[in-house]
């Protein structure tokens, strides 16, 4: 699978680590940066991150913050992009089945690398189940947006 990362300063460690994973399990990364703890705006990184799942560049995108919740609203902001922030397993669960979610944001002060790498691979193996759900998605980007 094709994955698109980013993270800010914050989140830089465990996006280092989520990187090596993903590409030891045969995954394609698209790192979007940051590429160091110095302080910078998540943005300029998230964004690029985001355009990159909503164009069909990438199939999957994980972006990092402090709480990962900045990250989630800009990635947010791009018509098709459905990024949940995740905190455990059952979070990472539900926002693929029932979300069909595409991109996730993950808080590295707030949760453990260990519950990281668990909730990355959870959400990139569970399936959409659709029905009820598949209807409940397609009102978020309106038609013709």
């Amino acid at each position: 699978m094709k994955i698109a990362l980013a993270s800010d300063h914050a989140g830089f460690l465990y996006k280092e680590e989520i990187r090596k994973m993903l590409t030891a399990e045969g995954h394609q990364v698209i790192d979007f940066g940051t590429d160091s703890e110095e302080s910078v705006d998540y943005p300029a990184f998230v964004r690029p991150a985001a355009e990159a799942v909503a164009r069909g560049v990438c199939e999957r995108g994980i972006v990092l913050g402090g709480s990962g919740n900045g990250e989630a609203m800009v990635a947010n902001r791009f018509a098709g992009i459905r990024c949940a922030v995740c905190w455990n397993r059952e979070s990472a669960e539900l926002s693929r089945r029932h979300n069909d979610a595409n991109m996730i944001s993950l808080g590295q002060r707030l949760i453990t690398l260990q519950a990281a790498l668990e909730i990355v691979r959870l959400w990139l193996q569970e399936p959409f189940d659709g029905g009820r759900h598949l209807r409940r998605i397609q009102q978020i980007d309106p038609p013709g947006r």
